[in-house]
């Protein structure tokens, strides 16, 4: 029965695990189609000689002439290729943060859902144990060696196990946990502070290129009235250049520098997130470590006391035996659950951080 109640739970886990995965990467594509089509927008209105037309009057006295013809910006041309590469560094920030993010958020939640998926196992074997000693004690009522007493102790610590598998399984269906990366927190979040100051670096040097521009116009020019000549065709070159350049790209590169800093101390990222979630499992470590001492201590006072009446003689001491027994179950059960919390957590730390 136990078995087919875990096959279940596994199963129910990995279909849960590849709705979320493909849910998180759907998530990620859509993100970075919204990015790049904007990006993409961007590009091919920089890219694109900007046509235009109207009428002038020369102040020369000359008749009213009409104008045609397309400009196109060396600068805005260059601002085309670096608006995707800033479009490509933000759709890469997005996915490396969200994975970042994800680890840190739901790290505990995995160590708890292993924990509890544990336990049920634990619960399992002691109530195995226990079905051999109400075997034991319900034979031994047959031939009147025992009362009914005895019998409706270890009932009462079945019932207590099959209340603990209950609440165990109530929480374990409570827990959420998508599929998460098998990277270290340490090197998603390294990667994570790379990958947005690359991007603040593509933004810095897509802001350099509004400090200088070669305009290339042509076009050609007509005389309204009268009509005296043909089109003719004009061409120019003029050439902008922003004298304080050096101040701006020095306070660019300063920008990137500060975003980096901020980073490090923002409340809401995943670098402060990740010195919050250490903490968390350090002292988890310390109060499951209290706990493992505190039933270790009061198991082997029970192991004292059970080996003390290893050989019943009596029936008072063949009760005293599996109330012994009974409650060591439950005390194995609490201190297997503490050490197997511990190595987790220790497993974690010494993992990701």
């Amino acid at each position: 029965m136990f078995l087919n109640e875990w096959k279940l739970l596994i199963a129910t886990g990995l279909l849960l695990g590849t709705a979320a995965l493909a849910e998180g990467q759907e998530d990620q594509r859509a993100y970075c189609t919204y990015v790049m089509e904007q990006a993409q927008a961007q590009r091919d209105f920089l890219r694109s000689p900007t046509a235009s037309a109207g009428f002038t009057q020369p102040e020369t006295g000359l008749p009213m002439q009409v104008v045609g013809g397309a400009s196109l910006g060396l600068s805005e041309f260059r601002k085309a290729g670096l608006t995707m590469e800033a479009a490509r560094k933000n759709c890469e920030v997005y996915k490396v943060s969200t994975a970042a993010q994800q680890e840190v958020q739901y790290a505990l939640a995995r160590i708890e859902k292993a924990a509890l998926l544990n336990r049920l196992a634990l619960i399992e074997q002691a109530s195995q144990s226990l079905g051999t000693l109400m075997e034991q004690t319900s034979k031994m009522l047959e031939v009147q060696n025992a009362t009914r007493l005895m019998l409706f102790t270890l009932q009462t610590t079945k019932i207590k196990l099959e209340a603990d598998r209950a609440d165990t399984r109530t929480k374990l269906s409570a827990i959420y946990v998508p599929p998460l990366s098998d990277r270290p927190l340490k090197e998603l979040v390294v990667q994570t502070q790379s990958s947005e100051s690359d991007e603040q670096k593509a933004l810095a040097k897509l802001s350099r290129q509004n400090n200088w521009d070669v305009l290339l116009t042509v076009g050609v020019h007509q005389q309204v009235n009268p009509v005296d000549y043909g089109p003719q065709p004009y061409g120019q070159v003029s050439i902008n250049y922003n004298l304080a350049r050096r101040a701006i790209d020095r306070h660019l590169d300063r920008a990137v520098e500060a975003h980096d800093e901020w980073k490090k101390v923002q409340e809401g990222d995943v670098v402060r997130q990740m010195e919050v979630l250490r903490q968390q499992l350090l002292d988890g470590v310390t109060m499951q470590q209290a706990k493992l001492n505190s039933f270790r201590e009061q198991g082997e006072q029970v192991e004292k006391d059970l080996k003390a009446v290893a050989a019943p003689d009596t029936a008072a001491a063949f009760d005293f035996h599996n109330q012994l027994a009974a409650t060591l179950l439950l005390l194995q059960i609490e201190t297997d659950d503490a050490s197997f919390r511990i190595a987790r957590l220790r497993e974690y730390l010494g993992k990701n951080y």
